[in-house]
């Protein structure tokens, strides 16, 4: 009987422990090592260790203003994120009301456009002829920090959102029958069951802060510029790699605090919920200043910047035309040759296709394997250590990421570079931290006493999963898919090094388009985005239809 209860457990554990394995493998080969090997690039001088770099760069009064306008202006973009996004989430999820679709949809389409062409299109708005260029900000650090809460607004509201519309309402009746308060209410029952979603999306929001790129860049990198911007400077235009090498650590550190803090927000706030009855009710009247200040931020943040993009692809010499799309189908003006947008359209496609697979086979028992309570204090631990490890990617520069990807597999032992798998690969490793982050709330707030009865039931692991996992998965999947494909769709920064001349993605055409002189590019980069934007929307779309029918199946 011994032996064979043994036998019974044995491959439970072997089952988890490949579970954690692979998702370990695929961080050491496609991050860690890469990463790993364009920092010790920078590090290494004549052959040898030269720390030098560190005094010269950390002696600089000029990297701590550019540390503390990193910070500060991620702080901002955070906070603001978060107070807006919440208002956002309890209206888009929790209340019935007609067009609640369309405003979900429209409110998650700035966070899958290229950060590129959110950038331009948000200067447009503030440049002094523009619908905002009475407010005087362009070129200023308070745009940006507006462009990244336009950015990040809906990770908020999607986070939250979700957690927020499994909730059991009988909680909050239960509360105000013994006679508490609205706000009493909201204190004590809402806010500390949304704790975990809350600080998830905060923590997300602040690593797209701390490394958006390509809005900073955009918008003229004002004041100091940010550590990534500083870094891209110092690798293309004074291929100082030793300099970028100390601010990636820079970088990694602030990062690091980062997770840290957030890793302390859900532990603290964690509990197990009862998500069972969750359900959206018709508007009352207190949710009105709720749905007045989302129809404030999705229309004059959201929307102004998505009305001002498509109405510049569609004038041409200052008149109406569709001329600017008709060209899609050209390389441009003063380029011979080379991908057109609608061919870069299908690559991108298929490219994000092939990442989202592949971030999902990796996520899923990754995702499984973080929302174990676990009792042994090692592996308490370990599992700390690999959440922090999965959400690295997201703060390391994907310029640094494609940077490390060229540098080591495109030769031995590993020789990708002819291989069409390497920028799949790549944009998976950036998406695999989203698709944890959209699935690993939903699994902890499983109550661990259902798993339990299951097991006493003599249900094994594999049916536990199936039975009382899978049906709660069921509702982050869709939010973890759309993440994925969004943002493998409109990845860049490693994209940019690693796509071939002949295969070249969407958002990477879009850029050299706007760097080139003319009209017509610029043009044709707007209209670019434009598709690209109803193509992700398009997706979202599908993801928001297919969600409800999982949610509603009763666990």
């Amino acid at each position: 009987m011994i032996s064979r209860h043994r036998k019974g457990m044995m491959w439970p554990r072997m089952a988890w422990t490949l579970a954690a394995a692979v998702p370990v493998a695929f961080l050491a080969v496609f991050f860690f090592w890469p990463v790993a090997t364009m920092l010790a690039r920078g590090f290494i001088s004549d052959g040898g260790f030269d720390l030098s770099a560190f005094r010269d760069v950390l002696g600089s009064m000029r990297t701590w203003r550019i540390v503390w306008q990193t910070v500060w202006m991620a702080l901002a973009g955070t906070f603001f994120s978060v107070l807006l996004g919440i208002p956002g989430a309890y209206i888009l999820y929790r209340c019935e009301f007609p067009g609640r679709r369309i405003l979900r949809s429209v409110a998650t389409v700035p966070f899958v456009l290229p950060t590129v062409v959110v950038g331009v299109a948000f200067r447009a708005l503030l440049h002094n002829n523009g619908a905002y260029g009475f407010l005087g900000l362009d070129g200023t650090t308070t745009a940006v920090v507006l462009a990244m809460v336009f950015f990040n607004f809906s990770v908020v509201v999607r986070t939250v959102g979700t957690m927020w519309a499994s909730l059991d309402p009988r909680s909050v009746d239960a509360a105000r029958t013994l006679g508490a308060g609205p706000a009493r209410t909201w204190l004590t029952v809402t806010l500390p069951a949304l704790g975990p979603a809350i600080a998830s999306g905060a923590s997300l929001v602040f690593l797209f802060c701390s490394t958006a790129f390509g809005i900073v860049q955009t918008l003229g990198r004002p004041g100091y510029g940010t550590l990534e911007t500083e870094i891209w400077v110092q690798t293309t235009t004074y291929l100082d790699l030793r300099t970028a090498a100390v601010l990636s650590f820079l970088q990694l550190g602030i990062v690091t605090v980062a997770m840290v803090v957030s890793r302390r927000a859900q532990t603290g706030s964690e509990a197990a919920l009862s998500m069972n009855e969750g359900g959206a009710h018709r508007l009352r009247r207190s949710d009105i200043p709720a749905l007045v200040a989302t129809l404030v931020v999705v229309l004059f943040l959201v929307a102004a910047p998505l009305v001002a993009l498509v109405v510049r692809s569609l004038r041409k010499d200052g008149a109406w035309s569709l001329e600017n799309y008709r060209l899609l189908a050209t390389s441009g003006q003063g380029f011979s040759g080379g991908t057109t947008v609608l061919e870069a359209m299908n690559h991108s496609v298929r490219i994000a296709a092939d990442a989202t697979w592949i971030a999902l086979a990796i996520g899923v028992p990754l995702a499984l394997v973080l929302s174990r309570r676990v009792r042994n204090p090692a592996l308490a631990r370990s599992q700390r250590l690999l959440d922090s490890a999965v959400m690295l990617p997201l703060g390391v520069s994907a310029v640094t990421v494609g940077f490390g990807f060229f540098v080591t597999l495109q030769g031995p032992p590993l020789d990708l570079a002819n291989s069409p798998w390497l920028v799949p690969l790549a944009q998976a490793v950036v998406a695999l931290p989203l698709v944890v982050r959209s699935l690993v709330p939903v699994l902890r707030a499983i109550d661990p006493q259902l798993r339990e009865a299951a097991a006493t039931l003599g249900a094994g692991p594999g049916r536990i999963i199936a039975t009382v996992d899978g049906p709660f998965m069921l509702r982050g999947l869709g939010l973890a898919v759309g993440f994925a494909f969004a943002i493998s769709l409109g990845e860049f920064g490693a994209t940019s090094f690693l796509a071939s001349p002949d295969y070249l993605t969407l958002p990477v055409v879009i850029a050299r388009l706007l760097s080139r002189a003319g009209a017509d590019n610029y043009g044709m980069a707007m209209a670019g985005a434009v598709i690209l934007a109803v193509v992700t929307a398009g997706v979202m779309a599908i993801c928001e239809a297919l969600q409800p029918r999982a949610a509603g199946r009763k666990a």
